[in-house]
């Protein structure tokens, strides 16, 4: 029965770690922004409330800024804006302009979907 039970219990685990609104597999800002070089050109998840959105219509440039209680990333809108204050769950990669000396020069996570 303890067998069937934790079997039961682990698919479960397994099913519920795909979707987008749990915490697995997220990675907290802090991480991304305290060790850019480890995420750089990596795909990631986060999940966090939208502080501050800008659009640069001469380039098409859409951007807002998430904080997830850690820290704070720029992302790169993929399409449409946030609003202020909206709670968001993004997929990205990870890019910065350059990294020197382990610091990050331009951090921003280039979306890729967000729910």
């Amino acid at each position: 029965m303890n067998k069937i039970f934790s079997g039961m219990v682990l698919a479960g685990f397994l099913l519920l770690s795909g979707c987008n609104y749990l915490p697995f597999g997220q990675t907290p800002l802090k991480e991304i922004v305290e060790a850019p070089a480890q995420f750089e050109g990596k795909e990631v998840r986060i999940r966090g409330k939208v502080k501050d959105i800008a659009k640069i219509p001469l380039i098409d440039l859409s951007m807002y800024v998430v904080d997830d209680g850690s820290g704070e990333v720029t992302v790169i809108a993929h399409d449409k804006l946030p609003a202020v204050n909206d709670t968001v769950n993004v997929t990205g990669v990870v890019e910065s302009a350059a990294i020197i000396g382990g610091q990050s020069i331009g951090l921003r996570i280039r979306e890729m979907q967000r729910n």
